[in-house]
């Protein structure tokens, strides 16, 4: 299924693409190097925003750790960008104008966002004011009889000159502007103003408001920028990661927020990123650029009598059900070539790697002369936690690796054990990749959930002190893409998808 949640980060330049395959959904992250230290205030933000415009660097510092206001109850928040507009078909740059309109393939995007979202029970809806947004919103709102509330911050990044320009036109008009803005958009300037500082503060001001409101599930409505920037201010990212949050047309993604016992800002997880109706291994290109190299997390299914449940320290196959989400993630990856299986040692682990190395092998033999296609299978104990030390891990034998949450319950030893595991098989799957000989490569990883876990914070260069924060369901996906080869940016383009679920009105192929 889906899920992902943080705390507190040190990242480092990296491009990453979350995306979830329950329906099939990708994202996209760009990072530079920066640490995050406390700070008390939006005012200090603000402050810091005014005091650093002339800066070359951006600090994430203040960014990325203002408290968000305290909350009574849970309240999840559901954002979705806006069905494709006529400017995105045209591959002309919008920003904050409100002269696009949905397509008729944007408004069947928002028809199909109503149908996944169908069972929410939404109390509220924010919406941004732009038509294109306002319109997908009131396709998603349907016939409920609470009114939608606009936004104005929730508009667009405001991109001054820029807006109504192709893309070829805003290079060849801003030459050296218009690189920054594709490689450097943290300190973009364009007529006296940093876009993506100012959309940095505007989404952090929109939390107050989100979180204030007297509602437990709210529906938010917007665009990919600024829902880029709801995100990473949730999660305390700062501006260097624009571009790394992707939120594709129509894409969902979830915020969970829990109240502290002791008040103060709410435990947030990212429940899911950029869900949309599209295979998030479908495309061979990450936010425009083509790739060719690739890793794809694998989570095993579940086992023990037909729950989604699975211990810590289980070596158990996989029950029925668990059988058939392996099944799923194995036909959703049919269309790729995968060069090889790489998993744990554990039942669970080698039965999915199993099934996705026999699909891949068949899938080309369709034809009475067809030979099978040979899919290296490996196994290493890096990707189990049988290697942590026995007194660190016999207390939380029965702890339910599926369950929300449940790496916080560990402890300091645990988690420090599974962070240096994660890391050593981390640097494990970069060789791997770093292979000149094949040009185009993509390994399939099924691991212990928790390595699994500190694998997504490795490839973000997180501390380990964020791992606890991350959630993977039973059988779901996370796609990591290259463009550039394993040791540049890179692109995360699905986190925890998964492939036994579908939207309505959707198929997996």
């Amino acid at each position: 299924m889906y899920s992902f949640s943080l705390t507190t980060p040190t990242a480092h330049h990296s491009h990453l693409l979350l995306h979830r395959s329950s329906g099939r959904f990708p994202p996209t992250i760009l990072i530079s190097s920066f640490t995050v230290r406390s700070s008390s205030s939006l005012q200090e933000v603000e402050k810091f925003s005014e005091s650093s415009a002339d800066r070359k660097d951006l600090s994430s510092e203040l960014y990325a750790s203002v408290p968000l206001p305290p909350i009574k109850t849970a309240k999840r928040v559901v954002l979705v960008r806006h069905g494709q507009s006529t400017w995105n078909a045209e591959g002309r740059i919008q920003g904050s104008s409100n002269f696009s309109v949905l397509t008729k393939k944007g408004e069947a995007q928002a028809e199909t966002s109503r149908q996944m979202l169908f069972d929410d029970a939404f109390d509220v809806c924010f919406s941004s004011p732009l038509v294109r947004s306002k319109r997908t919103a009131e396709i998603i709102w349907g016939d409920r009889e609470e009114v939608i509330l606009t936004d104005s911050e929730l508009r667009e990044i405001d991109l001054y000159s820029f807006q109504g320009l192709l893309k070829h036109e805003g290079k060849e008009k801003f030459g050296a502007a218009y690189r920054q803005w594709q490689v450097d958009a943290a300190n973009f300037n364009i007529d006296g103003h940093y876009p993506v500082r100012e959309l940095w503060t505007r989404a952090r001001n929109c939390w107050n408001r989100i979180l204030a409101h007297e509602s437990r599930s709210v529906l938010v409505v917007a665009h990919n920028a600024v829902n880029q920037a709801l995100v990473a201010t949730a999660i305390g990212l700062g501006a260097e990661y624009f571009r790394v949050l992707l939120q594709s047309n129509c894409g969902v993604s979830v915020l969970d927020f829990t109240p502290q016992p002791e008040g103060g800002s709410p435990i947030i997880c990212l429940n899911r990123l950029n869900q949309t109706p599209n295979s998030p291994v479908a495309s061979s290109s990450s936010g425009g650029r083509k790739t060719t190299k690739r890793i794809i997390l694998v989570c095993h299914g579940v086992s023990e009598d037909n729950r989604a449940s699975s211990s810590f320290l289980e070596d158990k196959p996989m029950n029925v059900l668990g059988t058939i989400q392996s099944q799923k993630v194995a036909e959703l990856l049919l269309d790729l070539k995968v060069s090889a299986v790489i998993s744990s040692p554990k039942k669970a682990c080698v039965e999915t790697a199993v099934a996705v190395s026999r699909v891949q092998e068949a899938a080309d033999c369709l034809g009475a002369d067809c030979v099978p296609r040979y899919v290296e299978m490996q196994q290493t104990n890096k990707l189990d936690v049988d290697s942590i030390p026995d007194h660190f891990k016999q207390a939380r034998c029965d702890t339910n690796v599926f369950e929300p949450g449940w790496l916080n319950k560990l402890n300091g030893g645990v988690i420090t054990e599974v962070w240096n595991q994660s890391g050593e098989a981390w640097k494990s799957l970069l060789n791997e990749m770093d292979d000149e000989k094949e040009p185009e490569k993509i390994i399939v990883v099924v691991g212990h959930p928790a390595i699994l876990l500190g694998l997504v914070g490795q490839c973000l260069n997180l501390t380990k002190d964020w791992i606890g924060s991350f959630h993977l369901d039973a059988g779901s996906i996370s796609v990591l893409d290259f463009p550039d080869g394993p040791n540049l940016p890179w692109t995360m383009k699905s986190f925890n998808g998964d492939g036994q679920k579908t939207p309505k009105g959707t198929q997996l192929r």
